[in-house]
């Protein structure tokens, strides 16, 4: 699959992209998308393509636009310009085919919930209006807790748990839902060793399963381990395809600029795949 490299990344040189074609059977296509907060461009002018059933990264520096993008997928920011599509249609359209992780942050875990009751919120499409969760439902949760490694913890309110059971908690919701296309916002942002196994066995349960996952992600020497399909994000897409061919020194120059410290933690995940 060709890598598409933006030519600048900020936004006042930028060029006009070439048009792209989205064809309407992938899972996720964004054309001409732009989002600004308060005039301030945070995205500008991207086009994405995601194949179906890949594991994507989307990486780059604070302040990159990344969990923007996810937000606007998801219609949760407005968007200035441009459009995203679900398997050819708006969102709204296809809602029941998509789970969301957002930031853990972003969650009040103080709400008088347990763990059982949160998981079982991601079946409520399922149900429609005014029904309540019954036995099927419940078990379906169950079963997402006990894929995460938490079946014992049904019961425990929310606001008792760690941060890293809490984060697991959300993934479970989202698995719950049994949807196609998966959003995950940081998932792997301060979570203990435990979690991020856990974490990294759920995503290739996904990816066995056929569903696509896109996944915010900070740490640059696990790239290559955990995705096949990557997103380099500096307000623009800087560059985006196959892990194995878009993870290079030139790309992480043109996604980080100066910020050498960070490059220098991709040293080692890079060796490997210069070999």
């Amino acid at each position: 699959m060709k890598t598409f490299v933006s030519k600048a990344v900020d936004p006042a040189f930028a060029p006009v992209p070439e048009p792209h074609e989205h064809p309407p059977e992938i899972p996720l296509a964004v054309h001409d998308l732009t989002v600004a907060y308060h005039r301030k461009p945070v995205l500008w002018d991207l086009e994405l393509n995601i194949p179906e059933g890949s594991l994507v990264g989307i990486v780059g520096p604070n302040g990159a636009g990344k969990s923007t993008l996810l937000k606007a997928c998801l219609d949760l920011v407005p968007k200035t310009s441009g459009w995203v599509q679900i398997y050819g249609e708006p969102y709204k359209k296809q809602r029941h085919l998509v789970g969301y992780v957002p930031q853990r942050e972003s969650v009040d875990w103080d709400f008088p919930v347990s763990a059982l009751d949160v998981v079982a919120m991601g079946t409520y499409r399922q149900l429609g209006w005014f029904k309540r969760v019954g036995k099927k439902q419940r078990d379906q949760a169950h079963e997402a807790l006990e894929m995460v490694g938490l079946g014992h913890l049904a019961d425990r309110q929310i606001s008792q748990l760690s941060g890293g059971q809490q984060q697991r908690v959300f993934l479970a919701r989202a698995l719950a839902q049994d949807a196609q296309i998966y959003f995950m916002d940081e998932p792997f942002a301060a979570v203990d060793a435990a979690t991020e196994e856990a974490i990294v066995a759920l995503l290739r349960t996904l990816n066995e399963k056929g569903k696509t996952c896109l996944v915010v992600h900070h740490d640059l020497a696990t790239v290559t381990k955990y995705f096949d399909y990557l997103v380099l994000l500096n307000m623009r897409v800087v560059a985006s395809g196959p892990t194995e061919a878009t993870f290079t020194r030139e790309n992480l120059q043109k996604t980080y600029g100066g910020k050498l410290n960070l490059l220098e933690n991709a040293v080692e995940a890079l060796r490997h795949v210069d070999r």
